[in-house]
């Protein structure tokens, strides 16, 4: 529930932006847009595989799975950031065999971790508190 609440409420803003960015600065190119909606998605993909992660263990393609119903991203974003969670101590793996293959390396929320996505997660809803109220105040300017 978390996951959807979070995704529903953050990407009708990454596409304003990128939308309000793109129309208000001179010579902004397509490409430049591109990158900017890329780093949208590389600042809060951490809090929603932190999210979804604390709901329930995963293995990497099916974080990749879910994650991609809502915000467009590849297999090669997820791992090398499943692989930075790991290092900082917010997930641990363990191997499963598999009925339809190799065995899969699924990834659990260790304690910092779910520290880190409550605290992740207070800053996104602040952060869009914060901004839904500065873009009402500019539509009354308008």
């Amino acid at each position: 529930m978390h996951y959807k609440i979070l995704c529903d409420t953050m990407l009708p803003y990454i596409k304003r932006y990128s939308v309000i960015l793109n129309n208000d600065i001179n010579n902004y190119s397509k490409r430049d847009g591109d990158r900017l909606n890329i780093q949208f998605k590389k600042g809060v993909l951490e809090l929603c595989v932190l999210s979804m992660l604390e709901r329930e263990v995963c293995y990497g393609y099916e974080l990749v799975n879910e994650i991609s119903k809502s915000i467009s991203i590849s297999e090669g974003t997820i791992y090398p950031l499943l692989r930075r969670l790991k290092s900082e101590e917010l997930v641990t793996t363990y191997l499963q065999e598999s009925q339809e293959g190799p065995p899969r390396k699924y990834y659990k929320l260790t304690e910092l971790g779910r520290k880190k996505e409550e605290e992740l997660k207070k800053e996104w809803f602040t952060f869009v508190k914060d901004v839904n109220n500065f873009l009402k105040g500019s539509e009354k300017n308008e």
